[in-house]
């Protein structure tokens, strides 16, 4: 293979996964992480602002907890809202909601799923959305042992939070008082195109994991990207993240998450969400209040699929966000704030009357 195919295939099999590092600006990253130590797992006793949770396999997730005002969180039902990241994001994604959630009174739990941000690695065998779901069951465990839960996931966070219902519908039923899922899908992910068209997108599902797999084992090959500048990367992270132009600080907090997500990581996810399909799970928030919030422009996850959650969902709101693209909390931070906040409330008010 030419090297100027194997970077056409590099770019667009990297498209596919979200991560959007055909400009490769990430390859000093990976350069010096080869170079130097692994950095040990999060101390929670070093870190200011957040803990681990250990894994049922070992792997330390980091987690942030934001505790309200005690004459605030009197006014609540003592509600805990636990907000989960999609795939190559952080948990700084919800860093606009945040500080709008605690000031209403309700505790937040935020996580760095495994392989994301400050949390450990685990094996690449690891990386599923089943697994995903057992990692919420414990920081829900270790963090939150009693009291109402409010669930909120986006993309990859919202199959999470379905593979947690899969495997712990008690716990559901007992304790959760809302699910609201942002940008997600119950399956049919190998279907997507990315906006690319059926036939160029067939072969991004083609290329896509082992384009990534090569990034891996060769970071010169994003050394020669690299020349294609950051006017790509910048067009790439806003065609597959956006809807429409957002703020070039926006822009680059993004590229940041992402393109800190090893490749290696990247790669291993990338067969669950194809594989995902958790429609029949969706019973388990039978009688539970539940928000989907979809954009129209989503290229990574359609609108078609927030639409099919909708129907499967009977009770759900759903609120389409038109010109959004898939990241929305980040591109509409005061909508999806405002949003949250109503949905919580009448996830309250449903649970007193129940």
């Amino acid at each position: 293979m030419s090297s100027r195919r194997g970077l056409v295939g590099l770019g667009i099999g990297v498209a596919a996964a979200g991560a959007a590092t055909a400009a490769g600006i990430a390859t000093d990253r990976i350069v010096r992480a080869r170079r130097r130590k692994p950095e040990p797992p999060v101390d929670p006793q070093l870190e200011q602002d957040g803990q681990v949770v250990v894994a049922d396999d070992g792997v330390p997730l980091y987690v942030e907890i934001d505790e309200p005002d005690d004459a605030v969180a009197g006014t609540r039902g003592g509600t805990t809202v636990l907000l989960v990241h999609g795939y190559t994001h952080t948990h700084a994604v919800w860093s606009r909601q945040r500080g709008a959630i605690r000031s209403a009174g309700y505790r937040v739990v935020c996580v760095d799923l495994r392989g994301h941000g400050r949390s450990g690695e685990g094996d690449d065998a690891s990386y599923t959305i089943a697994q995903l779901g057992r990692d919420l069951a414990t920081v829900i465990e270790q963090t939150t042992p009693e009291g109402p839960v409010a669930l909120v996931g986006h993309s990859m966070g919202g199959m999470a939070l379905m593979a947690l219902a899969e495997q712990r519908p008690d716990l559901v039923r007992t304790r959760v008082i809302g699910v609201a899922l942002i940008s997600t899908s119950a399956g049919g992910l190998s279907d997507v195109n990315f906006g690319l068209g059926r036939k160029l997108g067939t072969v991004v599902h083609r290329l896509g994991p082992s384009a990534i797999e090569r990034a891996d084992r060769r970071p010169d090959l994003f050394n020669t990207a690299r020349t294609v500048g950051r006017n790509v990367e910048s067009a790439l992270v806003q065609r597959l993240s956006f809807g429409g132009p957002v703020p070039r600080s926006v822009l680059r907090e993004l590229a940041e998450m992402i393109f800190a997500t090893r490749m290696h990581v990247i790669g291993a996810f990338m067969p669950t969400l194809m594989e995902h399909e958790r429609e029949g799970t969706l019973a388990a928030f039978d009688g539970i209040e539940t928000l989907i919030l979809h954009g129209t422009r989503d290229r990574l996850t359609p609108i078609t699929h927030g639409q099919r959650l909708a129907e499967l969902l009977q009770g759900a709101e759903l609120v389409v966000v038109k010109r959004a693209g898939h990241v929305l909390p980040m591109e509409d931070p005061e909508l999806v704030s405002r949003e949250l906040l109503a949905f919580l409330e009448r996830a309250e008010r449903s649970a007193a009357d129940r």
